[in-house]
């Protein structure tokens, strides 16, 4: 006797057995918990320098500029965007969903001292 020997002699049960399978799978997936746009949280640092005074141009090339270059040799570092204001830089860096927020604000951190050196003079921290 094989496995499917009972399933060939009673064809009505077979068929009836498929369709309650059928419909029981049918009423399940009624209550998965799934989202058509699942709630995802990226790990997100914002860097905001100040410099009293000065036009947009000179905050892009003095002061995002050098602080994109380090920011860039960050690992994990999935995108970066800046913007420059008048007397204001703002640098958003979003990392990988498995990169831990406090090893990545570590690594900002030593960036922005790696990149002190070359930033202007009356720089607000």
């Amino acid at each position: 006797m094989s496995i499917s020997e009972p399933f060939i002699r009673r064809p009505v049960a077979t068929t009836l057995l498929s369709c309650s399978l059928l419909l029981a799978g049918a009423v399940a997936y009624r209550f998965l918990p799934v989202a058509s746009l699942p709630s995802v949280e990226f790990p997100v640092i914002q860097v905001q320098a100040i410099l009293p005074g000065a036009s947009p141009e000179t905050m892009a090339s003095s002061v995002a500029t050098p602080l994109e270059r380090q920011f860039g040799r960050i690992a994990g570092v999935t995108e970066m965007t800046s913007s420059s204001l008048l007397g204001a830089t703002t640098v958003v860096l979003q990392f990988d969903l498995n990169r831990s927020i406090d090893a990545a604000a570590r690594d900002v951190q030593a960036a922005i001292n790696a990149a002190r050196s070359q930033l202007p003079a009356g720089l607000v921290n």
